[in-house]
């Protein structure tokens, strides 16, 4: 590639378009409105375009790995937002460590799968 890439941002689905922007409100990012039918949601150098479309196999197949400077940090903030009360089909799951470092998931209302993560320093 001759020319610097600058940023990746996913388009990604969502089965309630109103409930995936305020979760994704709650989660942290802000949100800028494109259209009646996608926003971008965007915080420090990461975002993502969230579009009212929803196609179950594209939906359940889709994962995003966000590296965090520290998962267990990040994982607490998680647990703080009670997400799992406000929005019944968000799953979170707690830190896995592995030899390249540890993560933590949370399922959006869509079920998209969020894997927050971070690698060992070596």
């Amino acid at each position: 590639m001759n020319n610097k890439a600058t940023s990746i941002r996913p388009f990604i689905g969502a089965k309630d378009y109103e409930v995936s922007r305020s979760f994704y409100s709650d989660l942290g990012f802000d949100e800028v409105i494109l259209s009646k039918t996608m926003s971008l949601f965007k915080k420090d150098k990461i975002g993502f375009y969230l579009q009212k479309a929803y196609v179950k196999d594209w939906i359940d197949n889709s994962m995003i790995f966000v590296e965090v400077e520290d998962v267990d940090t990040y994982w607490q903030h998680l647990l703080a937002l009670d997400l799992t009360a406000k929005y019944p089909d968000v799953k979170l799951k707690p830190i896995l460590s592995y030899d390249w470092g540890k993560e933590c998931f949370v399922h959006d209302p869509s079920g998209i799968l969020w894997h927050f993560g971070q690698f060992i320093s070596r």
